[in-house]
């Protein structure tokens, strides 16, 4: 007989000041504790038009050097309603000395990155290591992510994109809000320069 169990006994904190407390090696990346919501453009030579489009991302941790991350968009039209569903993907940022971080993001669509990357003075550069293709996949080559908490509650993101032939160059950019989590920044020597 297996037994069921309600919920899992270990949660994920969208907070520093939750339980469990954050690792010491989050310190640099504390302050993107939540979820963000926000809307974006985004356009790329093999597309006809550019687009607008809205995002959620959010990111967790349970006590360990590493936070959960997720991200969905879905299309747009003029007046912010929605389309149709966009990009998704999942994955983890693995914290390392010194601010460096190890990514590893899944998409449904076949496509699987490891992005390394520094965590530093409120914000994230992370760029292609590796990229895995299922045979169906798009032709990702790389690609470029850069977070940047413009102040305690605004997460700026841009993508950049090299795929299906085109060199690495914009594909998107957002202004997110926080909607759940850290509400003002840990003090702590990452952030000074968003304060």
């Amino acid at each position: 007989m297996v037994e069921s169990v309600a919920e899992p006994p270990f949660a994920d904190a969208l907070r520093a000041d939750d339980a469990p407390g954050p690792h010491v090696l989050l310190e640099p990346v504390l302050g993107f504790l939540g979820v963000w919501r926000g809307q974006g453009r985004g356009g790329y030579p093999t597309l006809d038009d550019d687009f607008a489009y809205a995002q959620e991302v959010s990111f967790r941790h349970d006590g360990r050097p590493f936070l959960r991350y997720e991200a969905r968009a879905w299309l747009i039209d003029g007046d912010g309603a929605p389309l149709r569903p966009a990009a998704r993907e999942s994955g983890w940022w693995r914290l390392q000395t010194d601010g460096r971080v190890e990514a590893l993001v899944s998409q449904p669509t076949g496509i699987t990155e490891v992005l390394v990357g520094h965590a530093q003075e409120g914000a994230v550069d992370l760029s292609t290591h590796s990229v895995a293709l299922t045979p169906t996949a798009k032709d990702v080559t790389a690609t470029r992510r850069r977070y940047t908490l413009a102040d305690a509650d605004t997460l700026d993101f841009v993508h950049d994109l090299a795929a299906v032939g085109q060199p690495l160059q914009h594909h998107l950019s957002a202004t997110l809000r926080r909607e759940v989590g850290q509400s003002t920044p840990p003090t702590s020597s990452w952030n000074s320069s968003v304060q």
